[in-house]
């Protein structure tokens, strides 16, 4: 005879809707409750009081998973949907989406990758424009960061390329 086994071992990855921006305060309270949750981070270069940072930003705006055992209403959904952060579990229809567990673990395997490159605001060989000082409205190629917080950039003046060094925050990516 073969025993039932029982359902509270059995676990589902599940997607929670968070409030604008507050990813990871959800994230936060929902692991001090004691659940198993998971926030995929991406590094990312934004532009801030004209100079370049790393920040890090949630891979899914406004998404983060959360695992669970069967039978949502039996644990006791309150707590979670009462959670600051949390706007709501995700469903169809009135069924909680169920997330594959392969996808979690490919997630949390990508970010766990120590080559997992920043998305950067240019790259090498990118095309900008200049959009203020002297050389406003030239474009030119985007070659690299140096080390002091400017961008340089190979422009063609008089027939002739030159390299300028400029702000980061002074270039716009043209799209071809």
């Amino acid at each position: 005879m073969v025993e039932a086994q029982p359902t509270q071992g059995l676990m589902h990855w599940y997607l929670i809707h968070t409030k604008p921006r507050q990813e990871q305060r959800a994230l936060d309270n929902l692991l001090r409750q004691g659940y198993e949750c998971f926030l995929p981070m991406l590094a990312v270069e934004k532009l801030r009081r004209g100079r370049v940072h790393l920040v890090q930003e949630a891979l899914f705006s406004r998404y983060l998973f959360i695992r669970l055992g069967m039978g949502l209403v039996g644990q006791g959904w309150g707590p979670i949907r009462s959670t600051q952060g949390v706007t709501r579990l995700v469903t169809f229809g009135s069924e909680p989406a169920k997330i594959e567990t392969q996808l979690v673990t490919l997630l949390r395997e990508q970010q766990d990758e120590a080559a997992n490159p920043a998305k950067l605001l240019f790259t090498p060989g990118d095309l900008v424009r200049i959009k203020d000082g002297p050389f406003a409205g030239l474009q030119g190629v985007y070659q690299m960061t140096d080390g002091e917080q400017r961008a340089m950039v190979l422009l063609e003046i008089l027939s002739k390329p030159a390299k300028l060094r400029v702000a980061p925050a002074s270039l716009v990516k043209v799209l071809v």
